[in-house]
Order: structure tokens, then C-alpha cells, then sequence
């Protein structure tokens, strides 16, 4: 097992009645829906805020980043990065905002 450390927006934190960085357990080698998984299993709140019920499709206006690259369009199985996957960078999980 590995601690991922995922960053998540205010609006998110604040439903899952959190503060800060959440540290994440999954097993080594972790994945972008492996993160999320684990997310979603220990904060049920969060299921359908960042990717869509059923199919589990990242949400319009979510992006993922590791490691300063954005890799929302990567396929839910892409492995993270060594330095997310080892804890010395964020996974970070990021709301757009949009608007006229």
C-alpha cells in the first residue's frame, strides 16, 4: 500500500467536511480511477461530484493534474506518476469555473 495526497477544490472539501490535503491509501503502482476510487469509498459524499454515477466519467469542468501536467483525457487506468504515487506530489483534482 502507498498514500496518495490529493488536493481537492473548496467546494469539494467543504461537502466532504474536510481540510486540506487528503491522504489516500491504495496499492502500489496506483491509477488516476484508483485514487478516485478510494476517494469516493472513504468520502461517499464525493461519488457524482467528480466523475458521473454509472459511469464513472470524469465530470464536465473537473480536471485532474499530477506532477503539473493535465491529465483529465488520460484513460482512468494511466498509473500516476512516481512522485504522486509515492506521496512527494499532489494529485490534485481542480473545478473550472466558467461564465459570461
Amino acid at each position: 500500500m502507498t498514500t496518495v495526497r490529493v488536493a481537492l477544490p473548496v467546494h469539494l472539501r467543504t461537502l466532504a467536511r474536510v481540510e486540506g490535503e487528503l491522504p489516500i491509501s491504495v496499492e502500489d503502482r496506483p491509477t488516476i480511477a484508483d485514487v478516485l476510487d478510494a476517494l469516493e469509498d472513504r468520502y461517499p459524499v464525493l461519488r457524482g461530484t467528480i466523475r458521473e454515477h454509472g459511469t464513472s466519467r470524469r465530470r464536465a469542468y473537473i480536471r485532474y493534474f499530477a506532477c503539473g501536467q493535465d491529465i483529465s483525457h488520460e484513460p482512468p487506468d494511466t498509473r500516476l506518476p512516481d512522485p504522486v504515487a509515492m506521496g512527494s506530489d499532489v494529485f490534485q483534482v481542480i473545478g473550472a469555473i466558467s461564465g459570461g
